[in-house]
């Protein structure tokens, strides 16, 4: 095949994957993919002033189920509509980090050093991203350690809500993506936070853990963090092209009714094509279908209340 002919397969397949049945738009009032009418989100509204952030866990004690690709989007996507973001990497596998271009391996100072030392100021430690109006708090491997190093500090459910406070008033949002665990660094997570967001891929093992988690956020709510809600689930990896997938989220909302978020992320290989690019998709494939996806998402959470 001539390279001419190779790179037109190449646009042809990837316009037909932005018209993936399940992936395309649905206009307001239309069934949308959770079996619901779909409200209109609109535009949000510039701000005059940023802060105090509200703080979201993005947090399901299971992997891969698109919480770093959340965080990324969704963050960038709240940037784009002028909202101050900083996202805090909180898994030692460092994804967001490495995902947003920066090299984990090189850093002296991490999340890591503002849990364990008081010696340093986080406004140190955040990296600038190429996305305006959205930062970083950067991870790497050492933070593996801090859960056993933290086990005998004294208020150590609460060390990343300190880490915190000096910059709560100078974004309006701050996202936490969490390690897939209900451990020590997630409950940090939870204890800080405002809200959870869960995301939840399309099929039917994944549901399994979600009521662990939810009572996890109880107990939290009950005995640490009385302002701690969930914000919402949100469903991942969806195929409307599947009777599977139709099925995991017509479940999801029979049990969980409007806490499930309208938006629906679809499953594209554009995600992990812009996480080898080390941006969000919302700049990597800007008028792609993913892309449009999580900017209806921060329009959704701006809509409910759950973002300024």
């Amino acid at each position: 095949m001539s390279k001419g002919h190779s790179k037109h397969a190449e646009r042809a397949a990837d316009s037909a994957a932005a018209r993936l049945p399940g992936i395309d738009e649905v206009g307001p009032g239309g069934l949308g993919p959770t079996g619901r009418p779909l409200p209109e989100f609109p535009e949000p509204v510039a701000l005059r002033s940023h802060g105090p952030a509200r703080i979201i866990a993005m947090c399901n004690q299971k992997g891969g189920v698109g919480k770093t690709t959340t965080t990324i989007n969704l963050g960038a996507a709240l940037a784009e509509v002028g909202r101050k973001v900083l996202l805090v990497d909180f898994d030692p596998q460092g994804a967001l980090s490495v995902g947003l271009g920066i090299p984990t391996h090189n850093l002296d100072v991490t999340i890591y050093n503002l849990l364990i030392g008081r010696g340093h100021d986080i406004r140190d430690v955040i990296e600038p991203t190429r996305v305006p109006g959205l930062d970083v708090v950067p991870a790497n491997i050492d933070l593996s350690a801090a859960e056993v190093q933290l086990v005998g500090e004294v208020a150590r459910e609460q060390i990343l809500s300190r880490v915190l406070r000096p910059v709560a008033d100078d974004y309006d949002v701050i996202l936490i993506d969490c390690q897939p665990s209900l451990g020590l660094l997630t409950v940090n997570a939870l204890t800080a936070a405002h809200g959870v967001i869960i995301p939840l891929e399309c099929e039917f093992f994944a549901m399994r853990g979600v009521a662990l988690l939810v009572e996890t956020i109880e107990k939290i709510t009950d005995r640490l963090n009385p302002r701690l809600q969930v914000d919402g689930i949100l469903a991942t990896m969806y195929d409307g092209r599947t009777l599977h997938s139709r099925e995991v989220v017509r479940s999801v909302v029979d049990h969980f009714g409007e806490q499930v978020f309208h938006t629906v992320i679809s499953r594209t290989v554009k995600f992990p094509d812009a996480t080898l690019a080390a941006e969000p998709i919302t700049s990597y494939a800007a008028t792609h279908s993913g892309a449009q996806a999580y900017r209806q998402l921060a329009r959704e959470l701006i809509a409910r209340g759950l973002a300024a």
